[in-house]
């Protein structure tokens, strides 16, 4: 049973009886896995807070051929997400990246490139708490982007000039726009909408990112 250690981002967990939870969480050099944390719930447990969503952390775990789950032994905290929950249009991204990350990409099938998108767009939030529509639309795209079904943008003009950005330039680089008005509002639609039918069912957080307009 090969013990491994891999920079990860936790994107959901489950409870698994009493103590325990399901984790699902994205490493850098094995894609999606999920696996149980025994004892994570009690209250000195050895995975203290690196378990919340979207922490950035180096997670220890052993890994059995042929089992869809792996052991968690521990992790260590690299970044923390904790403080942006206590900005309510910051904690509702933070639900979409997860909810959206969780969802499109398949199990145990590297995607570093995508790992590196998610470490940026929760660097940005860090570095300019509240400020939501920058990150959600800058995901939105690269996510469909990377999964390989970035379709024909039937939007408006301007929305096609922050799109074509957006693809040029890290999320750090984009020029200042008024993101929270109708600028870019058609583009996030329209991406949300084509991830919701790749997925073929409903997402259950832009309707509150919406509620945010």
């Amino acid at each position: 049973m090969p013990a491994r250690v891999s920079e990860s981002l936790v994107l959901r967990t489950y409870p698994l009886r009493e103590a325990d939870l399901i984790v699902s969480f994205l490493t850098r050099d094995q894609g999606k896995l999920r696996g149980v944390a025994r004892r994570a719930r009690r209250p000195k447990s050895r995975f203290g807070s690196g378990l919340e969503r979207l922490s950035h952390v180096r997670m220890f775990y052993f890994q059995r051929e042929n089992r869809e789950l792996v052991e968690l032994d521990s992790c260590e905290l690299i970044h923390s997400q904790f403080a942006l929950a206590a900005d309510y249009a910051s904690g509702v991204a933070l639900d979409y990246l997860a909810e959206v990350s969780d969802e499109l990409l398949p199990p145990a099938e590297p995607n570093e490139r995508f790992f590196r998108l998610l470490v940026a767009v929760l660097a940005y939030l860090r570095e300019h708490p509240g400020d939501v529509w920058p990150a959600v639309t800058y995901f939105s795209l690269w996510a469909v982007r990377l999964s390989g079904f970035l379709p024909a943008l039937e939007v408006g003009p301007e929305d096609k000039r922050i799109a074509e950005e957006m693809l040029v330039k890290p999320i750090s680089g984009l020029s200042p726009r008024a993101w929270s008005g109708r600028t870019a509002r058609e583009l996030r639609r329209f991406l949300m909408r084509r991830i919701e039918q790749h997925l073929e069912r409903k997402l259950e957080t832009p309707q509150f990112l919406e509620a945010l307009n």
